[in-house]
């Protein structure tokens, strides 16, 4: 990377910081409650784009570690549990869970993979509404209590908002750490060709296991988040559509990009809502063309895209630069 291209990062990085620390202090309450469900969203979408985006293999089963995690911490923060305790048994059991879901994706691939997940999807959707001794089923949890932190309550929106956007920090640099490990190099070698990684002498079947495990995880961690966030929950917004609506964020933003995740959950939890104040009753229509057009004319999503037309921009000063380069010759000198 350039000097000038590390000094533009840098720039961007400061602004999107400022803003999302101060865009906040100018919202109303549902406006900070829809950067929350942001924040939680991308956190989730996170866990699938190292599973998807950097190990290559398909998962449509993240809506449902999102709800496993959202139940651990109603049913336990409700009975008096603080709000660490299932966010530490959610991980531990989301990860043995995404471990398990794992082993399918060492015997198929692609789209038996995609039904494969689709299937625990909707085992879990199944034990989440018809489980009611645990689970309350189409009742749902009321009451939902948001947790404490030295002293400062959560239960207003633009507060927990802030604690959201710390755990998205959190999980942003775990993420990063991992992506740029010798871990992050396996996976994305998985992702492009598994024979040649497993003739390289990288650990395919231990790498994909993983790649599943800490993805669900990730999912686990969100839902935890998104218990207290919304105060009350039933089994509708863990059924399939919710995974679909994850899928979308990291294709849309940016399979196998690092902020991907965070541009797809912008799209997909914020559009709606604008789309909604200037179309009124047609937004979803409206939202559904956008999408539509934007994956037809960019499959690899709006960093894709971005990184292509850089890519361009290079070739042709390259090339204009290698022009001004060639020398020229004055015919009538004869030299």
């Amino acid at each position: 990377m350039s000097s000038r291209s590390r000094q533009l990062s840098w720039a961007l990085g400061i602004a999107a910081a400022l803003v999302l620390l101060l865009l906040p202090l100018t919202l109303n309450r549902f406006g900070n409650y829809m950067l929350s469900m942001w924040a939680v969203m991308t956190i989730a979408a996170m866990g699938l784009n190292l599973t998807l985006g950097y190990a290559g293999q398909v998962s449509l089963a993240q809506g449902a570690f999102v709800g496993i995690g959202a139940y651990a911490a109603a049913i336990m923060t409700v009975n008096g549990w603080p709000l660490y305790v299932p966010l530490l048994l959610t991980i531990v059991l989301c990860f043995a869970i995404g471990w398990l879901l794992g082993y399918p994706a060492l015997r198929v691939q692609h789209h038996y993979l995609a039904f494969v997940t689709l299937s625990f999807a909707t085992l879990a959707y199944l034990v989440f509404r018809n489980e009611e001794w645990l689970t309350k089923g189409t009742y749902g949890i009321f009451g939902i209590p948001r947790p404490s932190l030295f002293g400062l309550s959560l239960k207003y929106h633009l507060n927990f908002y802030y604690f959201s956007l710390a755990w998205l920090v959190i999980c942003a640099g775990l993420m990063l750490w991992l992506v740029k490990s010798p871990w992050g190099r396996a996976f994305k070698a998985l992702r492009e060709n598994p024979l040649r990684a497993q003739s390289l002498g990288v650990d395919t079947r231990r790498y994909t296991l993983m790649a599943f495990a800490i993805g669900s995880a990730m999912g686990g961690v969100a839902g935890v988040l998104y218990a207290p966030l919304v105060e009350f929950i039933d089994p509708n917004p863990f059924a399939l559509p919710l995974s679909f609506s994850l899928l979308l964020m990291v294709i849309v933003g940016g399979s196998g990009y690092f902020l991907g995740p965070a541009l797809g959950a912008l799209i997909a939890v914020l559009l709606p809502e604008w789309l909604r104040d200037y179309t009124k009753g047609y937004y979803l229509i409206a939202y559904a063309l956008l999408v539509m057009v934007l994956l037809i004319y960019s499959p690899s999503g709006i960093l894709g895209w971005v990184e292509r037309k850089i890519a361009d921009a290079r070739t042709r000063r390259a090339s204009l630069a290698r022009q001004d380069a060639v020398p020229t010759y004055d015919v009538g000198s004869g030299s």
